[in-house]
């Protein structure tokens, strides 16, 4: 356990000074430190595959149910795209801002989060199902943080132009045309994921019979989530939203999922302890 949080400690310590070389590169365009932060990135990605090694094998299974280990993975999952996105033109702010919030949940889950034992250990019939369930949902919302990621920069570059400022920040974005395809694309990746996770997790409760968690409050936010999700994409589908209003609806979608998260505190589903 020892070794684990000696690893955990690196990898914060060492994203930190990747950020700050990335963060100088967005700045000004300095392509050794594009590559010096870049290198360091992918050894924040190897001591993180080396720290869920570690709680592998010390729980014997691939730790997923609690709260440290979805926001561990998420993280390990944005730093991952935010490598695969870096080997394209134009990504270098998509790129900072994804490694901001994989960083900040890093932070954040070392000190608010416990590697506490499995909260829904009792659910034996459908222990599968919870599994499948919390892979979705953690995908789901991996594709969802890309999208609300370039919907921000679609509103920012959108600004911008609005008011005709444009300098070398401007000129290293995407166009909002990309912009608007690449959120579309999150969201056609992410809303059946999230969609498909909820229709797992309502068939785990109804396997267990336990009826009243139809009602939780974290079913309903996901559902209402979803439904917003669901209401932008036909929308583009009929072409009846701009740009501008499918990014600010995006966002508004994405912090119904961060609330969505927040609930976890009050939500019997993801507490219920067999009692």
């Amino acid at each position: 356990m020892a070794s684990g949080m000696l690893i955990y400690d690196s990898m914060i310590y060492v994203f930190a000074l990747s950020l700050l070389f990335v963060f100088s590169d967005g700045i000004r365009r300095n392509a050794n430190a594009k590559r010096t932060g870049t290198g360091l990135l992918v050894v924040v990605l190897l001591l993180q595959l080396v720290y869920m090694g570690i709680r592998t094998w010390n729980e014997g299974h691939l730790p997923i149910f609690v709260s440290y280990d979805f926001l561990f993975l998420f993280s390990f999952i944005l730093v991952l795209i935010s490598l695969i996105l870096s080997r394209y033109q134009h990504s270098e702010f998509a790129v900072l801002l994804l490694n901001i919030i994989s960083f900040a949940v890093l932070v954040l889950n070392k000190i608010w989060m416990e590697p506490t034992d499995n909260p829904l250990a009792n659910w034996h019939t459908v222990h599968g199902l919870l599994l499948i369930h919390i892979a979705l949902a953690n995908l789901g919302f991996v594709a969802m943080t890309v999208a609300a990621v370039f919907s921000g920069l679609y509103l920012f570059l959108h600004r911008k132009l609005k008011v005709k400022k444009w300098n070398d920040t401007i000129r290293r974005l995407p166009s909002l045309e990309m912009m608007d395809r690449y959120t579309h694309k999150a969201l056609l990746i992410g809303t059946p994921l999230l969609g498909v996770s909820i229709v797992v997790a309502v068939i785990s409760i109804i396997a267990e019979e336990r009826w009243r968690l139809l009602l939780d409050s974290k079913v309903l936010m996901t559902a209402i989530s979803l439904c917003v999700y669901i209401i932008l994409l036909v929308s583009k589908r009929l072409n009846q939203r701009s740009g501008l209003v499918m990014a600010k609806w995006a966002l508004v979608g994405y912090t119904l999922l961060i609330l969505n998260f927040l609930l976890n505190s009050w939500s019997v589903f993801h507490q219920w302890t067999g009692e």
